[in-house]
């Protein structure tokens, strides 16, 4: 995995922009892509799914399940923590992007991973159409016009245009940070449109029902309906999955993300389901919220607040943070389509043309581009009621894969490390099977024959989507004369459009204090400057310094005031010299250990780094600053153990850079021939 990098050089405007989190380059099965996001990360994708689904899955679920809506949510939330489980269990175990399909992979072959990738990919351009959809009727609280099928079709496209283009530019692992602190502003206002729900509510207009009145009791099959839809919520999770590849928290922090994500999303549902009927209750069998409402189900509560100054305050405020909310969604829906997209190119599941990437962004760019033109046919249609339950058709089939994944794998791989194992097992043949991937198989598949026994439309058209799909898999995978079971993973440079090179995310450059740091910084600063965009950080530059402490004292015995002097000042200097280019950051660390080229392995393992500079610690016999580029393989004999131990350890690719020849020895030079 040898590659060469530029010499070192001066600092350079105008690099071409790189590469963000929706970036999918080059990188072996497992490798952490760009730097570690860490347990936060995953909670903003997961939350943003909790929050912006409320905001178009309430009307629907409140039209079917009327009187029971609070009980549909509540079963959607007890789906989402099962389903949450197993899909934690699963990405510690095979932390690749591609969610249930990568789990299909593993537990039985490609043709289950294409199927569950396949299915989940419908449902990303269904959730992605039907939030854009949204938009324009929050929106219509500041102007009524634009919640009419003309302007809402205008301001979904225009919607959908500013998501393809961030998306194809590619999206910073800084926004995601600005994802969770929307989420949060959103949790705080529901939670206040709850409280003062709750307390201002209008009370029961003549003719409405209580929730147990038979006139708000739905049908069986209107309230399995309801419920299936309210499980849009679990869409975050498949999304979520897709950084496994980032993310290597501890199972500590694991299982507080799941309880997390599952008791918002569960407290968030009900209390809004609560506050919804009792501000627009039941009437003569019917709920303003699944008819004048639908589209915009949120503001139809707050509209509905007594006195009508309090409701109007109110319907602005959840207009603008909804429309944020659901814009800020379809940006990471549509992150996880193009991850997914090019999970299954990289596996021949799909023409590698659809997961090829953008030569100046690194971005599968015609995926990203075809999703936005589909998601707006959808919307074309204008039929949420159509796309909701298409949705439970394409979820719930990728869901009952998925639990069904983790349940074999407890089988066919029990020894394999797991950071996190869904609890409460029994055992079975030999084998831990967890309850609640059971329970999240049978509520899945139960789910999935209810859409397809009463929604006709649904079935059909998830059929035609499911076979067509089937059909280019086995004629793609004939194609190329291979079997649509085996795996196969497609040579990167096939995804590479022409003038497309290598970046990324993240680099760790260990400094020793020495002359030549200046050069191996300058070498990490041009790599990072072309993976930078202006007014975001690109990629990351973490300069090390590893205090090795002999073996004669403990690891925590006291260092030298001189050698920490040393090791600031070495780290300052990396500092100084490597955000002299355009867009760089970088950051210092110091560590102790035993051995400073297994210190620089682990460093790089934890970070989650995509590449380590590393200036060799004897010199090559090739002259002129040559470099050598590597990961692993045949033990290189010219350079010294710090460098080899690198070499054959970390988990991403090495650049070792010599010093010019005229800066060594004679003596020097001796040594480096002889090695």
């Amino acid at each position: 995995m040898s590659e060469p990098a530029p010499p070192p050089s001066r600092p350079r405007a105008g690099v071409p922009r790189g590469r963000g989190l929706a970036s999918a380059g080059p990188q072996r099965t497992g490798e952490p892509l760009g730097r570690t996001l860490g347990v936060p990360a995953l909670f903003a994708i997961a939350g943003a799914a909790i929050g912006s689904s409320i905001y178009f899955a309430l009307g629907i679920v409140a039209r079917d399940a009327l009187g029971l809506t609070p009980l549909a949510f509540l079963v959607a939330g007890a789906f989402f923590a099962v389903t949450a489980m197993s899909y934690v269990e699963g990405n510690s175990l095979h932390p690749e992007r591609g969610g249930a399909s990568v789990f299909a992979r593993y537990a039985f072959n490609e043709l289950w991973s294409f199927i569950a990738g396949w299915a989940i990919l419908l449902d990303y351009l269904i959730v992605i159409a039907i939030g854009a959809l949204a938009i324009s009727h929050y929106l219509a609280a500041f102007w009524s016009e634009l919640g009419r099928p003309g302007t809402e079709l205008a301001v979904a496209a225009l919607a959908l245009a500013l998501v393809v283009r961030e998306n194809v530019r590619g999206l910073a692992a800084s926004g995601l940070e600005r994802v969770l602190r929307i989420q949060l502003l959103n949790v705080a206002l529901l939670m206040a449109v709850v409280a003062v729900g709750a307390v201002a509510g209008s009370g029961e207009p003549a003719g409405s029902s209580s929730a147990l009145a038979p006139e708000a009791t739905p049908t069986a099959s209107g309230f399995l309906l309801a419920a299936v839809i309210a499980s849009v919520v679990v869409t975050g999770v498949e999304a979520g999955s897709g950084l496994a590849a980032e993310i290597r928290p501890r199972a500590r922090a694991l299982r507080r993300v799941v309880l997390a994500a599952a008791g918002t999303a569960i407290v968030m549902f009900v209390a809004i389901s609560v506050v919804a009927l009792a501000t627009v209750p039941v009437v003569d069998g019917a709920t303003a919220l699944g008819g004048r409402f639908l589209e915009a189900p949120v503001l139809g509560i707050v509209l509905s607040l007594e006195p009508p100054w309090l409701g109007l305050v109110f319907g602005y405020l959840v207009a603008a943070v909804a429309a944020l909310v659901l814009f800020v969604s379809l940006n990471v829906f549509m992150l996880g389509l193009s991850r997914l997209v090019y999970s299954l190119a990289t596996n021949r599941q799909i023409p590698a043309a659809l997961g090829r990437l953008n030569a100046t962004h690194g971005t599968p760019s015609m995926a990203i581009l075809a999703a936005g033109a589909i998601a707006l046919g959808l919307v074309a249609t204008g039929d949420l009621d159509f796309l909701a339950r298409l949705f439970a058709f394409g979820a719930m089939l990728t869901f009952l894969i998925a639990h069904v994944s983790v349940i074999v794998l407890r089988f066919r791989e029990p020894e394999l490390p797991r950071a996190y194992r869904v609890p409460l097992s029994v055992k079975v043949r030999g084998a831990q099977v967890p309850l609640p991937a059971v329970l999240g198989a049978l509520l899945a598949g139960g789910a999935w024959v209810t859409v397809i026994v009463l929604s006709e439309r649904a079935r059909i058209a998830g059929a035609l989507w499911m076979a067509a799909g089937i059909a280019l898999y086995v004629i793609y995978r004939r194609r190329q004369g291979a079997s649509t079971r085996d795996r196969l993973r497609v040579d990167q440079s096939e995804l590479q459009e022409a003038g497309g090179s290598i970046q990324y995310g993240s680099i760790l450059v260990p400094v020793f204090g020495r002359p030549l740091d200046d050069d191996i910084m300058g070498t990490a600063g041009r790599l990072a400057a072309e993976d930078a965009r202006p007014g975001e950080s690109g990629t990351m530059i973490e300069a090390l310094y590893v205090l090795e402490v002999p073996m004669a004292l403990p690891l925590d015995a006291e260092v030298p005031e001189e050698r920490l002097a040393e090791a600031r000042r070495a780290l300052s200097r990396a500092k100084e010299v490597g955000e002299e280019y355009e867009g760089v950051e970088v950051g210092t660390a110091t560590t102790r250990a035993r051995s400073t080229g297994s210190a620089i392995v682990e460093e790089a393992r934890r970070r989650g780094v995509e590449a380590i500079v590393l200036a060799a610690e004897e010199p090559t016999r090739i002259r002129g600053g040559a470099l050598l580029g590597g990961r692993g393989g045949a033990r290189q004999r010219f350079v010294g153990h710090m460098t080899r131990e690198v070499l054959e350890k970390a988990p991403c690719r090495v650049i070792v850079t010599a010093p010019p020849a005229e800066d060594v020895d004679d003596d020097d030079r001796d040594d480096g021939a002889r090695g």
